[in-house]
């Protein structure tokens, strides 16, 4: 089945993620396309992936990493940005986790919540980081005990159900991952900082089989169904 059009009828968005760059990896292209629009979009990031840099201390890479995060929000039109600071590559879908899911989605009163993929992974050779997997699990139950919720509740996983038209916003989400230097440096010392960012947004920004668009970036529906 084609992919149908992503909606449009909505004034804020909340992406829910586990990570610095999590935003970044399939949603900065459409993110950048919606901020021009004039649509609101906050950023809210469990962690601040403060193990992430190999050979940094956490104390000086998770202020780094937050650092980085806030500019390429900024690149797409994203102002705000917060860190609940649970700790990196200990996620797990814990009651306090979903308490401040709930209370985020509360407060910021979103119409559209796009979160991390849960599922095992994008493919064979691209499996999920269990993090990710715990972190879309604690959504995705805190969603469901929310009373009353009336969102739309998207993650970006390989079998998507609803694409945007991202066509004249690549760009942007390449110069948006891009701002995550040191930590890609360190990730792929022998590759550009660019040349990562720019491949892996060409990934995430393929064309979707059945939808017209020559840069796409697909969601798929998580609730309500």
């Amino acid at each position: 089945m084609s992919p149908a059009t992503f909606p449009t009828d909505w004034s804020t968005a909340l992406v829910l993620v586990a990570h610095p760059d999590d935003p970044e990896y399939g949603m900065a292209a459409a993110v950048a396309r919606w901020t021009s629009e004039g649509k609101r979009v906050v950023y809210a990031l469990a962690t601040s992936g403060e193990v992430g840099i190999e050979g940094m201390p956490a104390e000086t890479a998770g202020p780094l990493r937050e650092g980085e995060q806030i500019a390429s929000a900024a690149v797409v039109g994203v102002e705000e940005v917060e860190f609940w600071g649970f700790p990196d590559s200990q996620v797990v879908n814990s009651p306090e986790l979903r308490a401040k899911v709930t209370e985020v989605i509360e407060r910021v009163q979103p119409e559209i919540i796009l979160c991390t993929y849960g599922g095992p992974g994008w493919g064979p050779d691209r499996p999920n980081q269990r993090d990710h997997i715990e972190f879309a699990a604690a959504v995705i139950d805190a969603y469901d005990e929310l009373p009353g919720v009336t969102a739309q509740f998207f993650w970006n996983g390989p079998a998507p159900t609803h694409a945007v038209d991202v066509t004249g916003f690549t760009e942007s989400a390449v110069e948006s991952l891009a701002c995550h230097r040191v930590y890609l440096e360190v990730l792929d010392p022998e590759t550009p900082v660019i040349d990562q960012a720019r491949a892996q947004v060409q990934w995430s920004t393929a064309p979707i089989d059945g939808f017209d668009a020559a840069d796409a970036s697909g969601f798929e529906l998580i609730r309500p169904k």
